[in-house]
């Protein structure tokens, strides 16, 4: 769109997902780059169908003209007796982006939660939020995986995340205040944000100078309130249909795009909804979401003239 600097794309979670195996299995490859091409988008993170052979990735999105913005990077820096093995494995998977041209690394800490932490149980029902000694861990690895990104001139953009122990206000804030500014930065996703119990906005205003990367995603409040009532998991908060693409949910991004736009946002925005693709359709909510996001913007900027 060209009434912002910003660059759009969308994410291949809303095709094919990560975190509930069923929605889209059957997807293929092509369908997805395919209808992303078709959309007019041109970014894109990299997903569980994508090529694994990194040459066939630069060939396919080369051919559709669209480049691989970052992909999800587990940490579990929260545990020191860790930081080794999961620093080298950063390495490896920073050398595989910087490969593919990307510049930023979706980074989060999976350290207590309880779908992404490889020392939980299946039997265990609660998040263990960090105690004193994890949150100086965290910081520490992060840092070190920060400047293992600054080598290759890119950045560690950390993304805050439902069902993590860095998802409410307060533990956004802490991890700004613990890390270095100029080697971990923020992932502004407005979904997980009010998910979280943030305000999207607030959080932009608070932290912007820190944001590298930015999801758009939008939240059922209906869903929201019945998951909360019903004490669900994150993932049984995705397979009911809790987040979807922006217009179609209870966030206003009219504020939220306006302030980008005000204060120059020129990185990457995906378009993210993380549904069950069989139910919703992703091709026609990624239209939808543009349309939306492409009349708040005109609107917002005549204003401003």
């Amino acid at each position: 769109m060209e009434q912002f600097k910003f660059r759009l794309g969308v994410h291949p979670i809303n095709w094919v997902g990560e975190d509930v195996k069923e929605h889209g299995e059957h997807t293929a490859f092509e369908t997805i780059v395919d209808e992303i091409q078709a959309l007019g988008l041109t970014g894109t993170e990299m997903g569980r169908k994508y090529p694994n052979d990194r040459d066939v990735l630069k060939k396919e999105l080369a051919a559709r003209n669209i480049q691989l913005v970052s992909q999800w990077k587990s940490v579990l820096f929260s545990d020191r007796s860790w930081h080794g093995q999961e620093l080298e494995a950063y390495r490896k998977h920073v050398q595989f982006l910087n490969d593919m041209g990307s510049k930023v690394i979706s980074t989060a800490e999976v350290g207590g939660s309880l779908h992404f932490d490889p020392r939980r149980t299946p039997n265990e029902k609660e998040v263990l939020r960090l105690d004193e000694d994890g949150w100086s861990a965290l910081a520490d690895g992060l840092n070190a995986a920060g400047r293992i990104a600054q080598e290759y001139d890119m950045k560690l953009t950390y993304h805050h995340h439902g069902g993590t122990v860095v998802e409410q206000p307060e533990e956004i804030d802490r991890l700004m205040e613990l890390t270095d500014p100029s080697l971990v930065y923020l992932l502004f996703d407005t979904g997980h944000a009010y998910y979280g119990g943030t305000d999207p906005l607030a959080l932009l205003r608070k932290h912007y100078d820190r944001i590298a990367y930015i999801h758009l995603k939008d939240v059922r409040q209906d869903v929201l309130n019945l998951a909360r009532a019903e004490a669900w998991d994150f993932v049984t908060c995705i397979r009911g249909g809790v987040f979807t693409l922006p217009g179609d949910g209870c966030i206003d991004f009219g504020p939220i795009i306006s302030e980008l736009v005000q204060r120059g946002y020129d990185g990457w925005a995906l378009l993210e909804g993380e549904q069950d693709p069989g139910k919703h359709n992703p091709f026609l909510y990624a239209q939808n979401a543009l349309k939306y996001i492409g009349s708040l913007q005109f609107s917002d900027l005549r204003k401003g003239q």
